[in-house]
Order: C-alpha cells, then sequence, then structure tokens
C-alpha cells in the first residue's frame, strides 16, 4: 500500500509538468493548426540557458547560489521568450499564411538550431546545478514506509498548477481569451469582426513560449541539468501527450497530459521501463485513432 502511495505522490509533479506543457501547446497550435516541435525546443531551450548563465554568474562572477539562479532565470526568459516571439513572427506565421503543411519542416530546422546554439553556447560541456530545497516532506508512514515529496516538487507542482489555473481564467473570462477563441475558430471571419489575426496569432505564440520557458526553469531546477538533445525528444513528446484532452480546449489539453503522467509512473513502477515509451506512445497512438475526426484541413 505504500508502495503503490509512494508511486501516485511521484506521478503528480509529472502531471503537473505534462499538464502545463500541453496546456502551453495548445495555445500555439489553436492558432497554427499545424505539428510544432518548435514549442519543446524552447522548453529545452529555457533551461539551457538558465544552467549556463547560473554557472557563469556562480563561477565567474561569485555571486551567491539564490542570485545566480535569478539571474540565470531572468537571462532564460529573456533569450527564450526572444526566441519565441522571433519564431512565432518570422517563421511560423509567414508559413501558416503561405503554405502551412512547410510548419512541421520548419519546426525540425528551428529546433535544431535552437539545440546546436545552447550547445555550443556551453562548448558542449553538461553543467548541473547544485541540489537545494530537497528536504523531503512526510505524507504518510507506517513502521517500515514513508510516503515523501520534497520541496522542489511540490513549490514545482504548484507553480505549474497556478500557472494553468490563470491562464484558464484569462481564456475563459477575458476578451484576449474570447478573440483567441475567435481566431483558433476561423481567422478571416474574426479579420471582418474587426479582430486582429496577426496579433493575436503573435500574442499565442509568445504566451505558448511563456509556459515552455516556466516550466524549462522549473524542471532544470528539479532535476539540475538539461540535456541538449532534450528540445528534439520534448518536442516530439508534447506533441503526443496534448493530443490525450484534445488540441481545442487547452485545460482538456491539460487534463489528458496529466492523465499520461500518472499512467507514465505507475508502468515505470509495475512494468519494465525499456518498455515504457512504446507502451505510452502505442495508447497515445491509439486514443488518437479512436478519437480522430474526418475534417477538412485548410
Amino acid at each position: 500500500m505504500g508502495y503503490l502511495l509512494q508511486q501516485l505522490a511521484n506521478a503528480v509533479p509529472l502531471a503537473a509538468l505534462y499538464a502545463a506543457l500541453a496546456f502551453g501547446y495548445a495555445l500555439a497550435f489553436g492558432v497554427t493548426k499545424r505539428a510544432d516541435i518548435t514549442y519543446g525546443a524552447v522548453f529545452a531551450f529555457a533551461g539551457q540557458i538558465l544552467l549556463l548563465f547560473t554557472d557563469l554568474a556562480y563561477n565567474r562572477l561569485w555571486l551567491v547560489l539564490p542570485a545566480s539562479l535569478a539571474l540565470g532565470a531572468v537571462m532564460s526568459f529573456t533569450y527564450s521568450l526572444g526566441a519565441g516571439f522571433w519564431i512565432g513572427r518570422s517563421v511560423m506565421q509567414p508559413l501558416v499564411r503561405r503554405s502551412p503543411n512547410t510548419v512541421i519542416v520548419a519546426a525540425l530546422g528551428v529546433t535544431i538550431l535552437l539545440m546546436e546554439t545552447a550547445r555550443l553556447a556551453s562548448d558542449t560541456r553538461e553543467l548541473w546545478l547544485s541540489p537545494f530545497l530537497n528536504r523531503t516532506v512526510v505524507f504518510w508512514s507506517d513502521a517500515s514506509f514513508k510516503v515523501t515529496l520534497t520541496y522542489i516538487q511540490l513549490i514545482n507542482t504548484g507553480l505549474m498548477c497556478a500557472l494553468i489555473a490563470v491562464g484558464g481564467l484569462v481564456l475563459r473570462r477575458t476578451a484576449w481569451g474570447r478573440v483567441w477563441r475567435a481566431v483558433t475558430d476561423d481567422p478571416f471571419a474574426a479579420e471582418l469582426c474587426g479582430v486582429s489575426s496577426t496579433g493575436v496569432f503573435l500574442a499565442a505564440y509568445v504566451a505558448a513560449a511563456f509556459v515552455a520557458t516556466c516550466c524549462g526553469i522549473l524542471t532544470t531546477f528539479y532535476y539540475g541539468s538539461m540535456d541538449f538533445g532534450a528540445g528534439l525528444l520534448f518536442g516530439l513528446k508534447v506533441l503526443m501527450i496534448a493530443a490525450a484532452g484534445g488540441y481545442s480546449d487547452p485545460l482538456k489539453s491539460a487534463g489528458g497530459a496529466a492523465g499520461i503522467g500518472f499512467a507514465e509512473t505507475l508502468w515505470t513502477a509495475y512494468g519494465p521501463f525499456l518498455w515504457r515509451d512504446f507502451v505510452i506512445f502505442s495508447l497515445l497512438v491509439f486514443l488518437l485513432v479512436l478519437s480522430r475526426r474526418e475534417r477538412a484541413i485548410p
């Protein structure tokens, strides 16, 4: 019983991460209507820039660890949001208007560009953060077993859930949420009603990059590092997990992705680890086939 409770507790931070990533991805997908793996690349890029500038501040500027982490986070937001703005304005928006199917190819090129930029800036060094906030909180215990999570896991989970909640309120309660839904339904009709679909497209893409950056920073805080190949891996993974709840509603997409987080953790605990990704991706493909709707893509 204790082991099962511990696995469920371990699944909560992963489910929160997947839910937040899926929420942000659905924001961008709503305006592009095409698979876009650059979202995962921005996620990984944010973590790599955080590591690079934290290392610079700590080892060369001799700042204390909290100040180094703060500087790294600020520079991560600066570079990642700048990259998201450039990708949205100069790459995705022109392609969606003129040749939508080339978005997938362009996304792969941008992903490689971000991965290689981070690798070259770090001189191909794997940088690691010193562990922090790693004391445990006990939720349940008996004579032989304790169910615990660390402070950093709890903080990350709370911040990611808050990010989803605030984003959901913005989409449901504000004027921008209404115009975002209008543009995702029919950008031309929205233009006829006086809505700037260009501005909404760019704002949605930057908002998605903001969510990916927050998740990249928090994930790197927890794991301590971010691999150079994580951009492509997470780009493909987010694309699949976001589909579990459907792309039409970011909150539903987040809910489906959270379920995948629990399923992945439980399989890791009780099933063969080497088969985990194969089983999870097969399940996602099966769900996509069952929920497939015949619809013409413009």
